[in-house]
């Protein structure tokens, strides 16, 4: 069941309502949890028990992309109802609008302003995107740019698939298997520091049409670690097939996943 927020409580962040979500039920009554707990609940993958959601295909995207539209429609609401809060007054006035550029009177109406801590909101991408600026204009230009891509023939995925299950009945076994190998990657390349020491990194995640998430990630070497020869060029890239004979896995592995075959 949905934690309902009481109007006379006030919020400066979004990570103080999913606390509440997550606790102020809770202490009333320990039966009762929030909607995002709740299908967080469903999803899960147990040996002992089976859900019937897992084994649903393509009905379990439709309800997962359901239900997804109904926790954002719900926060969305409450920033709909806090204007106040929000300082929206800021926004509204025929002079705002006309500063603004609307000078139609279909586009001049009440203004919804979305808090920055939003995700995917366009203050969020604002403030992300002049993060990403201020990184650069304080360490540098990037030196790496490294793209992780999900492979639906994963061990681990098709390993904890169900019986005549593909990869693409499972979006939700996808999504925690490259979450895990994401993580790892990024400890690689910050903790384990196997290009060097790092002063910055930046990184997207994007799904495909098809629904395969891939990470984008924008690495700033610290000065002591810079690419400055092709010599080292050489060590991080390479635009040949490796050695059968030295590097038998990776003779394997790149015309496996890195080169197209016929089309049609």
């Amino acid at each position: 069941m949905g934690a309902a927020v009481l109007p006379s409580e006030r919020f400066s962040s979004f990570d103080q309502i999913v606390a509440r979500e997550s606790n102020v039920i809770r202490v009333k009554n320990d039966s009762m949890v929030s909607c995002r707990e709740y299908y967080c609940y469903r999803l899960q993958i147990r040996e002992n028990s089976s859900s019937l959601l897992l084994y649903g295909g393509r009905l379990l995207q439709q309800f997962v992309v359901d239900m997804y539209i109904k926790l954002e429609t719900t926060r969305l609401d409450y920033y709909r109802r806090n204007q106040i809060e929000i300082r929206s007054e800021l926004y509204q006035g025929i002079v705002d609008s006309v500063v603004n550029g609307e000078t139609h009177g279909r586009e001049v109406g009440h203004r919804v302003v979305l808090l920055s801590s939003f995700i995917g909101g366009p203050r969020d991408m604002r403030k992300r995107y002049l993060d990403a600026m201020a990184l650069v204009r304080c360490f540098g230009k990037p030196d790496l740019f490294i793209t992780m891509t999900c492979n639906p023939e994963w061990p681990e995925i098709k390993n904890n698939l169900f019986c005549g299950q593909t990869s693409h009945d499972r979006p939700d076994l996808i999504s925690r298997v490259f979450r895990a190998k994401l993580v790892d990657l990024r400890d690689q390349i910050i903790k384990k520091k196997i290009f060097g020491y790092v002063a910055a990194y930046v990184y997207v995640i994007e799904f495909q049409k098809r629904g395969l998430p891939h990470c984008h990630f924008l690495v700033i070497l610290d000065s002591e670690c810079k690419i400055a020869s092709p010599n080292i060029y050489d060590r991080y890239v390479s635009a040949e097939l490796p050695n059968k004979d030295f590097f038998p896995r990776l003779f394997d592995l790149v015309p496996r996943h890195m080169m197209h075959g016929l089309c049609g």
